[in-house]
């Protein structure tokens, strides 16, 4: 099946063609056609799967019937700045045979600017749920002329707590208009929000829930906590990785990891909520043009980062939550490609390798790496933190103690 067997514009398909887009995936084959006949979608699939074209293709096809008002006609919310940067950039990309604009919202810059390309005429616009609500009080524009929202990454939005901010945007929309959802999962919150936003909804699932893709090889080492950092530089210096991302779960714990693997040796910047957004950006840059060897990400901040051919993983400390693990070891193994993902668990984790088996209901080999074996001797605790509810998790995440404006 090629991209004008879906009935996109042949200018489109052409366009496709030319930077290099030969095939649809399995998500735009199911994706588009819907999309086109103006259905609401509701769709789970993983990271890595082509899901940004599938809504960005056909919803850009869209634009070609609609009046040229130079107003916002799409809006997609996501949850993080990387996100939205990434999906701006691929919807220009894919919008540059036609006159179409596109502005991207999020916090961390000067909004200024961002009002300022909506201001002068973008047809669709990509932002987070923070900065949006922000724009929408102060009456920088309007959502009047809204005809196809999507809401990217559902499952991440809600956890993070943007339930409230998501409907209060969603009411200042027409009534009548297409949702699209695309969530990595589907939770009895993600079902229920499609309940109250979506009608005559067309649901896709294209793998099981909480899948592991077989391209990536999961290696589970059981370290000492003292020695994890020692092991992480190790590895990817004796094996000579480049591009490593690496989770840890504070951004404390990041910008403490990173400085400490640069004296190893192995060139590191972390990226987290805290960084200015200029700051962000440059860690990212350097990454993908392998300034750096290494990346300290906390979960949030890695939404978005996208890195073709990504072959290395590190779990520094293992997540709370069973699903991040999916979603961090998703990020490589993608397109094709071979993955491998390292996690690194000291004995008072042990519980958290026991969550992700039953999640994923798989079951982890943990094993020794010569010359870190644990010392069995030192006493071990394997009982779990209080669990924190999902506003307190997002308020830490998002570093909720900062002007709103900035985030």
């Amino acid at each position: 099946m090629s991209f004008s067997s879906l009935k996109l514009d042949t200018i489109l398909c052409q366009h496709l063609k030319d930077i290099g887009y030969k095939l649809p995936t399995l998500i735009q084959k199911e994706t588009i056609p819907h999309v086109l006949s103006g259905n609401d979608v509701m769709a789970r699939a993983q990271t890595g799967t082509g899901k940004t074209a599938a809504f960005a293709l056909p919803l850009i096809n869209k634009l070609i019937s609609l009046d040229t008002t130079k107003t916002p006609r799409i809006l997609v919310l996501v949850p993080t700045r990387e996100l939205a940067q990434q999906v701006h950039s691929n919807i220009c990309t894919y919008a540059s045979p036609y006159s179409y604009n596109a502005a991207v919202i999020h916090g961390g810059v000067s909004g200024k600017d961002q009002i300022q390309q909506i201001q002068s005429g973008a047809e669709i616009v990509i932002g987070t749920p923070g900065r949006l609500i922000d724009n929408l009080r102060n009456n920088d524009f309007k959502l009047d002329d809204i005809v196809s929202v999507v809401l990217d990454e559902a499952d991440r939005m809600l956890d993070l707590g943007f339930k409230d901010e998501i409907n209060h945007i969603l009411s200042l929309i027409p009534k009548e208009r297409q949702t699209l959802l695309f969530s990595a999962t589907f939770n009895d919150d993600v079902y229920k929000f499609s309940k109250n936003h979506q009608s005559n909804v067309e649901v896709i699932k294209l793998d099981e829930s909480n899948t592991i893709a077989t391209s990536i090889k999961q290696i589970i080492y059981t370290v000492d906590e003292s020695r994890k950092r020692e092991l992480t530089s190790f590895l990817i210096g004796s094996k000579n990785w480049h591009q490593v991302l690496v989770f840890t779960r504070t951004k404390k714990m990041a910008d403490l990891l990173a400085k400490e693997m640069t004296k190893d040796g192995v060139k590191s910047l972390s990226i987290h909520s805290d960084k200015s957004q200029g700051a962000r950006n440059k860690a990212l840059a350097s990454f993908k043009d392998k300034s750096i060897r290494a990346l300290i990400a906390t979960d949030v901040a890695a939404r978005g980062i996208d890195i073709s051919n990504l072959s290395y993983v590190i779990n520094y400390e293992l997540p709370y939550q069973a699903e991040d693990y999916i979603h961090r070891i998703g990020r490589t193994g993608r397109a094709g490609s071979n993955g491998i993902a390292v996690s690194l668990v000291s004995s008072n984790e042990a519980w958290l390798v026991e969550a992700i088996e039953k999640v994923t209901n798989e079951q982890l080999l943990q094993e020794w790496f010569p010359g870190f074996e644990p010392d069995l001797s030192a006493p071990q605790s394997t009982q779990p933190p209080r669990k924190e509810n999902k506003r307190t998790t997002r308020n830490k995440a998002l570093s909720r103690h900062k002007p709103r404006s900035k985030r």
